[in-house]
């Protein structure tokens, strides 16, 4: 049988995540939820559509039937009062706050030519700006308890595979000086507060995924690949394992002591071996025919004209 990750009880804690009606978001709600973590499900939809099923409300169910509260929060990360008042009813809700995912994102995968300032302003404003500012509402409750994990799911700072995704990589990576910013300060201040960020070795297997025709499905990896690490990140983990940028692949191997045969449980295609792509590809800037400064995503309304200039 394959290894399970290290937890513990996190029960009475409350975890806001944002993006949370779907996806990577929703699994780490129900992960987290599962340990008697109460959680705020953080996100915009409140109506199902064709192409995006699943609500806060349809999540904050779920997660109820776990046995903990939900609390569904209607939240466009663009919106500074909004992601404010998030904070401010959850403490109303739960009297605290004690950790913060910073999942939500926009993705733009385009040439700087190809990016148009509204483009840019949006996937900066959801990811970067949204993250600093979710992350700097919950911080004072956080300091208050002298208890705290901020996680974004955002990926090392390099400078390489920067070519094709200028935009996406400044708003992505911005997410991840949040994080190493939390830890940073903590540390400096002796405050019992952990800033981490978290990337897939991989494609995830996720709406977005799904919508922007990431490949094939025996590339991906389940979800569950991320909200393991994150429900691991933070139950088991001292607030001094701080400041990490990780590769979900990589925590689990190194401080979880997974193998080859334990990472088979997250293959979207049993007996598949799904290859790094997105490790190596900010690492080296293109591995196993996955060129990154080709593959070009933008809107899912012009997917075939994306697909035509891509190569995965």
């Amino acid at each position: 049988m394959s290894k399970s990750i290290k937890t513990a009880d996190l029960t009475g804690r409350v975890a806001i995540i944002t993006g949370s009606s779907r996806g990577i978001g929703r699994e780490c709600a129900l992960a987290l939820a599962a340990l008697g973590c109460n959680i705020v499900v953080a996100a915009k939809t409140v109506q199902p559509q064709p192409t995006l099923p699943g609500t806060i409300y349809t999540v904050a169910e779920e997660v109820e039937k776990l046995g903990v509260k939900a609390l569904p929060f209607q939240l466009d990360l663009r919106n500074a009062e909004q992601c404010a008042a998030c904070v401010e009813a959850t403490v109303a809700t739960f009297g605290r706050v004690d950790i913060l995912i910073n999942n939500a994102s926009a993705l733009w995968w385009q040439d700087i030519p190809d990016t148009p300032s509204k483009k840019y302003d949006l996937i900066t404003q959801i990811n970067a700006r949204g993250s600093f500012l979710m992350t700097q509402a919950c911080l004072p409750h956080m300091i208050a308890a002298d208890w705290g994990h901020v996680v974004t799911m955002s990926p090392p700072i390099t400078s390489s595979g920067m070519s094709g995704h200028t935009a996406y990589n400044i708003s992505k990576m911005g997410m991840t000086m949040v994080a190493l910013g939390v830890a940073q300060e903590s540390r400096a201040q002796d405050r019992n507060i952990a800033g981490n960020s978290l990337w897939p070795a991989t494609i995830v297997e996720s709406l977005a995924s799904i919508n922007f025709e990431m490949g094939d499905r025996s590339l991906w990896r389940k979800a569950t690949v991320l909200s393991d690490c994150v429900v691991a990140l933070c139950s088991t983990e001292p607030r001094d394992f701080s400041g990490h940028m990780l590769y979900d692949d990589d925590y689990l191997r190194q401080q979880q002591g997974f193998g080859d045969a334990d990472m088979d449980q997250y293959a979207c295609v049993p007996g598949s071996d799904p290859p790094l792509l997105l490790k190596q590809a900010i690492d080296a800037g293109e591995v196993g025919g996955f060129d990154a400064a080709t593959f070009k995503r933008g809107s899912v309304n012009d997917l075939q004209q994306d697909n035509q200039r891509s190569k995965l």
